[in-house]
Formats: structure tokens, sequence, C-alpha cells
């Protein structure tokens, strides 16, 4: 007959096993684990970093960046702007009334910041514009969403209504839609986000003058600081 005791050993002795046997089991699913997903991940890692763009500062000029005006113009405007933000359209709005004043002094750079958590039609209104700009039509697009931003910020969806200015500008529609779906144009919209958020853009519109970053991009303001940044070129 088995004494008590010795019940008490053996089952200590199957628990003992027990947890061996998990922890095995554990460091076998680890490993697994290891060799089937860090190569998975490794590779995700590295094509993220190969496929990601340069990004620019606010003093650089990108292969395809949108300017207005000659870039021989000693003052560099940088506007980083979401298409869908109210803010912007008064900027651009701003900018198109004293544009006459200094475009002998500026060029004008755009670069897309949408926010797409409380503007959800700002990418697809970023990629419109990049699509119109295929066919040499950015500025005209990018003009028009800001005319007609009370009109389409209000819809469900925005494809057949951005569409209608499409044809309006004259684009040729198979082309467009052929150049939405480019991984060209997806790129260069996150790459001005990420050259925004290097420069310290949390908000839009984010006006930058020669690097400098205005803290109330006003009509004066903007005059103010190109005539300054004007004036300084011409002394040195």
């Amino acid at each position: 007959m088995v004494s008590k005791r010795e019940q008490q050993r053996k089952k200590k002795e199957q628990k003992q096993h027990a947890a061996q046997q998990r922890q095995q089991t554990h460091l076998v699913m680890t490993k697994v684990a290891m060799f089937g997903v860090a190569p998975v991940l490794l590779l995700f890692v590295l094509y993220t970093l190969f496929t990601q763009g340069r990004t620019y500062s606010t003093v650089e000029i990108a292969d395809n960046d949108h300017i207005r005006g000659l870039v021989d113009n000693p003052v560099t405007i940088v506007v980083y702007a979401d298409f869908q933000c109210p803010a912007c359209a008064n900027e651009h709005q701003t900018m198109t009334q004293l544009w006459p004043s200094i475009r002998d002094k500026a060029h004008l750079i755009f670069r897309h910041f949408p926010l797409t958590a409380s503007h959800p039609h700002s990418w697809t209104a970023a990629l419109f514009a990049e699509a119109a700009g295929k066919q040499g039509q950015f500025w005209e697009m990018h003009d028009y969403l800001f005319a007609t931003q009370d009109i389409w910020s209000g819809l469900s969806d925005v494809d057949d209504e951005f569409e209608s200015y499409a044809m309006d500008l004259n684009l040729d529609l198979e082309q467009l839609r052929a150049d939405l779906e480019s991984d060209d144009l997806v790129q260069k919209v996150r790459n001005d986000q990420r050259g925004g958020n290097s420069s310290g853009v949390r908000s839009t519109p984010a006006i930058f003058i020669n690097g400098r970053m205005l803290a109330n991009p006003s009509r004066s303001r903007i005059t103010e600081v190109v005539n300054e940044e004007f004036e300084d070129s011409a002394a040195d």
C-alpha cells in the first residue's frame, strides 16, 4: 500500500514534469515564431525604409514640388495645407490677393498635409490635385478645390464631384483615373507629410518664408516678411 507521503511525492514529480514540458513547448514555439515572423518583420521594415522617398526641408526644392512663380526669385514661400481645411481656404484667398505684389520677389511651393482624422476627403483631394498635375494642371485643380470647398466638404463621396472638376478643366478622365492608382502619387503626398512633420508642422495652414515659420500668416505679415527677406538678399 502506497503511503500518503509517497502519493504527495509522485504528485509533486508529475507537476514538475508537466511544468518542464510546458516550458520546453514555450521555448519551441518562441523559436518557431522568431524564425517564422522575424524575417517577415525584417522584410516589412526594409520595404518601408527603402520605399519612402526623400523628404525636403522648407529651404529645398524637390523635383516634384509644385511651384508658382520663378525659382530665381530669392524668397521661398512653402505652404503646407489641407484642401478640406477652412483656414487653408482662407489662406489661399489671402495669398491669391497678395501674390501680384510679391510675385517678382518670391516663388511659392505647395506641399500636402492632409489631416484625415478631421478632414476625411483631404487625402482624396490631394490625390486628385496630383493627378491633375500629371496633365500639367496642378495649380488649376488646386485653385478649383479651394474655391469649391464648401460644396464638396459636406458630401459623403467626392469622387464624382472631383471628376466633374476635372472635366471642367478638360482633363483626360481615363488618364486621371489611371494616375489616381499610381504609387507615385501616394508617395508624393506621404513624403510631403513626412517633410512637414520634420519641419515642425502640427496644424494647417503652415507657412514658411525662407525657412522661417510664420506664427501669424496674415496678409500684412506675409508681405512684411517677404519684403524683409528680399531686402536682405539684395544686401548680400
